[in-house]
């Protein structure tokens, strides 16, 4: 999964990304690593690996991961093409999720681009030049929809109809992710591929001293508000801290967090919200050889599942032997879980659960 960071420039957003790609150069076990100058994989923090780890004692432990994006190039025109508008936006198609980086401090050594902080302002530049972008790629949708409409089907119609609510909409500043469609409608709306339409995760970017008193910052109330109109999701960092302790160890990093109050880093906070943003769950695997996690969607059936393992594994699927999570650290052993009865065998129809620790049978 692609997650693309965006934001206007001085906001933070290049700070977070070094966070992200420094953090990978001190990594021994593939939690952080850089594919290109522009791309991060980062690891999804995940407690329960370590606890298996402890059980299993594997060769090694492979977490699941996120892939970050570092978005260049928004000006105000970029939908016009002005700055690097147009490579902008065609990254933007690229990904399954945005990251907005909303700068949420003052400080008069970093200027602003547009002279002051104003979180509400510049998130209107980024969502309004999104806006314009699908303006554009609706009209011409709206072009061929009503050519349709000569042959006599209804169904055009109806697309066409939706297609001007949505406009009206886009007019009035409204994103297309805070837009109501029902179910046929919603499908319809996902093959625009329109902008507007990607989940959006505000990152709101504070100072040091705001990260005691969050409540207390003016801007996140703001940021807050924004994404609550909009269906979206907040979280709160300082980059300047997340790059200086992308330099430590991890126990150095565990004593500068505990000297800040936190339990844990913003980079965690961010990785393991963009993971439910995005409608994901892990389901584990364990052995003497690995202890692993894997990225599924909510809702994704023990076959297909099994696929993302190994294509043989979906197409001689037999069962499944599944175990919580819960119950198999509770019972000690995957053979004490068994013998309580807690080791499920499952077949074509179940629905994978977050944290299943599970041993697939398949014959090919």
């Amino acid at each position: 999964m692609k997650l693309g960071i965006v934001g206007l420039p001085n906001v933070g957003k290049s700070t977070l990304f070094n966070a992200i790609t420094k953090a990978g150069a001190e990594s021994a076990n593939y939690p952080f690593c850089t594919i290109d100058p522009n791309v991060g994989i980062v690891s999804v923090p995940d407690e329960r690996l370590g606890k298996l780890a402890e059980m299993y004692n594997p060769k090694k432990v492979t977490p699941t991961t996120i892939e970050f994006v570092d978005i260049a190039g928004l000006v105000k025109g970029a939908s016009r093409g002005e700055g690097l508008g147009n490579k902008f936006l065609s990254h933007i198609r690229e990904v399954d999720a945005i990251v907005h980086v909303v700068r949420a401090f003052d400080d008069s050594n970093i200027v602003h681009v547009d002279g002051s902080v104003d979180p509400k302002r510049d998130v209107e530049t980024i969502n309004m030049e999104l806006i314009f972008a699908d303006l554009e790629t609706l009209e011409k949708r709206m072009e061929k929809t009503r050519k349709q409409m000569k042959s006599g089907d209804k169904k055009f119609a109806e697309e066409l109809a939706l297609q001007e609510r949505i406009k009206e909409n886009l007019e009035k500043g409204i994103p297309v992710r805070a837009m109501t469609f029902d179910p046929e409608e919603a499908e319809y709306v996902r093959q625009l591929f329109l902008l507007t339409s990607k989940p959006v995760l505000y990152c709101a970017n504070v100072d040091e001293d705001t990260l005691s008193d969050i409540d207390a910052n003016p801007y996140v109330g703001m940021i807050r508000e924004i994404a609550q109109a909009e269906n979206a999701e907040v979280v709160v960092i300082c980059a300047r801290i997340e790059e200086e302790m992308a330099q430590l160890d991890d126990e150095e990093k565990k004593l500068f967090l505990q000297e800040l109050g936190l339990s844990e880093s913003g980079l965690d906070k961010l990785v393991k919200a963009s993971y439910k943003l995005l409608g994901l769950i892990s389901f584990l695997t364990a052995g003497e050889s690995e202890v692993r996690a894997w990225t599924i969607v909510k809702g994704t059936k023990a076959p297909q599942a099994a696929g993302k393992i190994h294509s043989d594994f979906e197409r001689g699927f037999i069962r499944a032997e599944v175990v919580a999570y819960e119950d198999l650290i509770r019972c000690g052993s995957y053979a004490a879980a068994r013998e309580q009865g807690l080791v499920r065998s499952e077949g074509k129809d179940y629905v994978m659960k977050d944290g299943d620790v599970v041993l697939f049978r398949f014959n090919v």
